[in-house]
C-alpha cells in the first residue's frame, strides 16, 4: 500500500550478511519483512553481499562475505538518507554499518537471530565466554536488540545484553498448508526433518533414533555425504523449496527438531501449518513455539519425543499457530522503529547536510 497522498516514503535501511540466494531463516525472515514494511509505506532498502564482490565462507560456502571498506559502507548509507537503520547480522557488513552509525551518532537497531558461539565452538576451540563477549559489545550498542522468543531473551539478559526486546516470527499459511491424502512414496510413518545439514543442527540424535517407518531428512550442507553413508536406511530428498517443500511436510507424520542451538526455528511453524505434531529438545525455539501452541512434545529423549508426538496425531494450525503471523512480526518491528525514533533527538551539529536524517 502505497503512502497516503503526497506523504514521502519512510526509508528504511537493512544491513544484512545473509541475503539471497541463501535460504535460511535469516534470509526468509527478512524477505517477509520487507514485504511487509514496503505494504505499510516504507521504502526499504536491503545492503548486503549482493552489492560488492564477495568470497566464500570458510565451512559456510554458501555464506558468501562481502570484500569492501568501512568507507564505502558508509557512503551508501548516507547516499540513502534513511530514516531507520537496521543491522541484523554480525558479519562483515554488520561491522562496518555499526561502526559508521556510531562514528556519525547515528541511531540503530540490531537483531539476534543466530548463536554464533555455539556454532563456532562445533568446528574451532573457541570459549564461549570470547564469542559472546564480541556479540555482547556489538549489540549492545543499538538503541534496541531484537530476539525472536522469550527464553533467548532471558539467556542473553543473564549474558549481559541489555537493550532486547522480543520479535516474533510468521509463517507463510497459503503455501504451508493441510493437504490430506498426499503420498510421497515413503513407508508410514514418516518422521521428517527439514534444515541445513551442518553438524550445528545436531542431526545424527534424530538419525540414529530406532524409530518405525521413514526417517526423511530434507535439505543440503556440508554432512550430507557423510550422512547418507552413514545412514543409509534414512531418505535423504536433498534441498526443496515451494510447493513441493510443502508436500513433503504434508505427506509426514512427524516433524522431528532436533537442533539444541537454533534460535527460533521457522520450520517449526511450517510443519505445524501443515498439521504435523513436533517433536524436539525442550530448549530454547522449540520452547517457545511448541510449549506456546502445545503442538508437539518436548523431552530430553528425543525418541520418546517422536513416539509420543506420533501418537498426538495431527494437530489443527488454526488453533496452534494463534500468534505466530508475519504480520504480527512487522507490527513488532514499526513498533521499536517508532519508539527508537521518537526516543530522543540527537544532539545539534551531529547530522551534516549528507548525514543520517535519523530525527525525522
Amino acid at each position: 500500500m502505497p503512502p497516503e497522498g503526497n506523504a514521502q516514503p519512510k526509508r528504511l535501511v537493512i544491513v544484512s550478511d545473509a541475503w539471497h540466494p541463501q535460504v535460511n531463516g535469516v534470509v526468509r525472515t527478512l524477505t517477509k519483512l520487507r514485504e511487509q514494511m514496503e505494504a505499510r509505506g516504507f521504502e526499504v532498502t536491503i545492503i548486503s553481499p549482493a552489492d560488492y564482490h564477495s568470497a566464500p565462507c570458510p565451512t559456510y560456502p554458501e555464506i558468501r562475505l562481502a570484500l569492501t571498506l568501512p568507507i564505502s559502507v558508509r557512503a551508501r548509507i548516507e547516499a540513502l538518507q534513511p530514516a531507520f537503520v537496521h543491522i541484523a547480522t554480525e558479519g562483515p557488513l554488520g561491522i562496518m554499518a555499526r561502526s559508521a552509525c556510531l562514528k556519525n551518532n547515528w541511531r540503530f537497531t540490531t537483531s539476534f537471530h543466530t548463536r554464533f558461539p555455539e556454532y563456532l565452538r562445533e568446528r574451532l576451540p573457541i570459549p564461549l565466554s570470547w564469542s559472546y563477549r564480541f556479540l555482547r559489545r556489538f549489540h549492545n550498542a543499538a538503541e534496541s536488540c531484537l530476539v525472536p522468543t522469550q527464553s533467548i531473551h532471558d539467556e542473553l539478559l543473564a549474558r549481559g545484553f541489555k537493550t532486547l526486546k522480543v520479535w516474533t516470527r510468521g509463517v507463510d499459511r497459503q503455501l504451508f498448508r493441510p493437504q490430506p491424502e498426499v503420498d510421497i512414496g515413503l513407508p508410514k510413518p514418516v518422521f521428517l526433518c527439514v534444515g541445513r545439514v551442518a553438524p550445528e543442527k545436531n542431526l545424527e540424535a534424530f538419525l540414529s533414533l530406532d524409530l518405525p517407518g521413514t526417517k526423511l531428512v530434507v535439505g543440503a550442507g556440508p554432512d550430507l555425504d557423510e550422512l547418507k553413508r552413514k545412514y543409509p536406511d534414512a531418505v535423504f530428498a536433498g534441498k526443496k523449496e515451494g510447493e513441493e517443500l510443502a508436500r513433503y511436510y504434508a505427506g509426514s507424520d512427524v516433524f522431528v527438531f532436533p537442533s539444541r542451538t537454533d534460535t527460533f526455528g521457522l520450520v517449526l511453524l511450517e510443519a505445524i501449518a501443515c498439521g504435523l505434531p513436533v517433536a524436539g529438545y525442550p530448549v530454547p525455539g522449540p520452547k517457545d513455539v511448541i510449549g506456546v501452541s502445545g503442538a508437539g512434545v518436548l523431552s530430553d529423549d528425543l525418541q520418546t519425543a517422536a513416539l509420543e508426538a506420533w501418537r498426538m496425531g495431527r494437530v489443527d494450525p488454526e488453533v496452534r499457530l494463534q500468534g505466530f503471523s508475519w504480520e504480527a512480526c512487522a507490527d513488532i518491528f514499526e513498533s521499536i522503529l517508532t519508539t527508537v525514533v521518537g526516543k530522543r533527538e540527537l544532539p545539534v551539529g551531529s547530522v551534516k547536510p549528507n548525514r543520517i536524517a535519523s530525527a525525522r
